[in-house]
C-alpha cells in the first residue's frame, strides 16, 4: 500500500514550531546587563550582590534587639510588654524585606530594545558612489514632544536604537532605557524607575521607621533598669551593652534612611526624579510633570502599575531577516562625524573618520595582494601592457572605494555589512570592464596573434 508524502505546508509548519520550541529565552538572549533568578521571575541589576549587604544591615541589629533587648523587656518585666515588642519588630523587619525585594526583583520599567534603527527622515547631502548620486539620510538627535501643553525634548538612544519616551533615560550600569528613570541605587542593586519607584521609597520609609522602633524601646529597656533597680542612667546603660550599641547603630542610619525619605518626599511632592533634579533643575524653570502636590502622591501611590513590556519567559521570535531599503541611500547615526559608541556607556570614542581610513586601507591593501597575486600567475599583463596594468588597478581601487562607502553606510542602517542590490550591480559592471580589459590583454600575447 503506498503511503503518499505528507503535506509541505505540515512540514514547515512542523517545523517552525520545533524551531520555536529550542528558539532561547528572552532572558538568556538579553542584551542588557541583568542578572536573571528562577528561570527569568526575577530580574536583578548586575551588583545584585550589594543586596546581601543590605539585608544584613537590616536583619543583624534587628535580631540582636529581639534577643536580648526585647526578650529582656519580656524576663526581666512583664509578658505583656516583652512579647509584643517583639513580635511587632520581627514582623516588620519581615514587611521591610518584602519591600526591598519587590524593589529589586522586578522590572523597573525597561524600554524594549528595537532590532534596527527607525526610519530616517533627514536627507543630508548627495554621495557619489561608483557614478551614481545617492542621498544620505540622518536620524535627528532629538525629537520635541508636547507634554501638558509644553515642548519636552527625547534623545536618540544609539545603543537600544529608539527615541526614548519622556523621563526615559538609559543606565550605564544595567546597560537599559528605563521609563521614568530616578537613579541606579546600589544598595538595592536594581535601578529605580516607573515600575518599582513607589517600593522603593516605601522600603526606605520603613527602614526609617523600624530604625525608630529599635531607637526606642533600647531607650525603654534602660528607663526600666534605671527604675528597677534605683540607679542613675549611665549604671542602667551600663547593665545593657546591645541597648547602647543599637542605640549609636540606629542614631547613624536614621540620618540617611530618614533624609533620604524626606528628600524623596519632596521629590515626589513636586513630581520630580532625583535624575531630573541634580540634572535640568526645575526651580529655574517650569516642571512639565508637575500638576499639584495631592495629583503627584496620588500619582505614585494610587495609580495602577503598568504592565512590564518584557516577556522574558517567552521564547525570542525568529529572526524575519532585515531586508535592505531599496533607496540606495546610505543612512547616518545622529552621531555621524562624532564619536562612535554610546557615549553614557564609557566606551573609548572612535570617530568616523578613523573607521573609513582604517576600512579604506584594508580593503586597498587586500584589492593590490589580490591583483599582484594574478600577475604572478600570468606573468604577462605587466610585461606587455602597462597602461592596461593601471587600468585593471584603477578599476579594483574603485571597486573597493564603493565596497568600503557602503559598509560604512549598511553598517548604520542595520548594523550588518551586506551590500544592497544597488551597489552590486554597480560592482558587477566594474568587475566584467576589468575582465574584459584582461582578456583583451592575453588576446594579444597569443602566439596567433603574433
Amino acid at each position: 500500500m503506498h503511503v503518499g508524502p505528507p503535506a509541505r505546508g505540515s512540514d514547515l509548519g512542523a517545523a517552525g514550531m520545533a524551531a520555536d520550541a529550542e528558539a532561547p529565552r528572552v532572558y538568556e538572549a538579553w542584551k542588557g546587563s541583568n542578572i536573571f533568578f528562577l528561570q527569568g521571575r526575577f530580574i536583578f541589576g548586575p551588583d545584585v550582590r550589594s543586596l546581601f549587604l543590605t539585608i544584613f544591615l537590616i536583619v543583624a541589629p534587628v535580631s540582636v534587639f529581639c534577643v536580648l533587648v526585647a526578650r529582656k523587656l519580656m524576663d526581666d518585666f512583664s509578658n505583656t510588654l516583652g512579647v509584643p515588642v517583639m513580635v511587632v519588630a520581627v514582623v516588620f523587619t519581615l514587611y521591610d524585606l518584602t519591600l526591598l525585594l519587590l524593589t529589586s526583583g522586578r522590572d523597573p520599567g525597561i524600554v524594549p530594545r528595537n532590532a534596527h534603527p527607525p526610519e530616517p527622515e533627514i536627507y543630508e547631502g548627495n554621495n557619489e558612489v561608483g557614478g551614481v548620486q545617492t542621498p544620505q539620510l540622518r536620524l535627528p538627535r532629538t525629537k520635541d514632544v508636547n507634554v501638558n501643553g509644553m515642548t519636552v525634548k527625547v534623545k536618540y538612544c544609539d545603543t537600544c536604537m529608539l527615541y526614548r519616551p519622556p523621563r526615559c533615560s538609559h543606565c550605564s550600569i544595567c546597560n537599559n532605557c528605563v521609563e521614568r528613570f530616578d537613579h541606579h541605587c546600589p544598595w538595592v542593586g536594581q535601578c529605580i524607575g516607573l515600575r518599582n519607584y513607589r517600593f522603593f521609597y516605601m522600603f526606605v520609609f520603613s527602614t526609617t521607621l523600624l530604625c525608630l522602633y529599635v531607637f526606642g524601646f533600647c531607650w525603654v529597656c534602660i528607663v526600666k533598669i534605671k527604675n528597677a533597680e534605683q540607679i542613675s542612667i549611665w549604671r542602667a546603660m551600663t547593665k545593657t551593652p546591645a541597648s547602647i550599641v543599637l542605640i549609636i547603630y540606629t542614631f547613624i542610619s536614621v540620618w540617611f534612611v530618614g533624609g533620604l525619605s524626606i528628600f524623596h518626599l519632596y521629590l515626589m511632592s513636586t513630581n520630580q526624579t532625583t535624575y531630573e533634579n541634580f540634572r535640568y533643575r526645575y526651580d529655574r524653570r517650569a516642571n512639565p510633570y508637575n500638576r499639584g502636590v495631592v495629583e503627584n502622591f496620588k500619582e505614585i501611590f494610587f495609580t495602577s502599575i503598568p504592565p512590564s513590556k518584557n516577556k522574558f519567559r517567552a521564547r525570542v521570535p525568529r529572526e524575519q531577516g532585515y531586508q535592505p531599503r531599496s533607496s540606495g541611500g546610505g543612512f547616518m547615526s545622529p552621531n555621524m562625524g562624532k564619536a562612535v559608541g554610546d557615549i553614557e556607556m564609557g566606551r573609548k570614542p572612535v570617530t568616523w573618520d578613523e573607521l573609513r581610513a582604517v576600512t579604506q586601507v584594508g580593503d586597498l591593501e587586500e584589492g593590490l595582494s589580490n591583483r599582484n597575486l594574478a600577475d604572478d600567475k600570468d606573468g604577462e599583463l605587466g610585461e606587455v601592457s602597462p597602461d592596461l596594468s593601471r587600468e585593471v588597478l584603477a578599476s579594483g581601487s574603485m571597486e573597493a572605494q564603493a565596497t568600503t562607502h557602503h559598509r560604512l553606510s549598511s553598517w548604520g542602517r542595520g548594523r550588518s555589512w551586506e551590500t544592497t542590490p544597488e551597489v552590486q550591480a554597480v560592482a558587477a559592471a566594474v568587475g566584467e570592464t576589468s575582465r574584459m580589459g584582461s582578456g583583451s590583454g592575453s588576446s594579444i600575447m597569443a602566439p596567433g596573434n603574433l
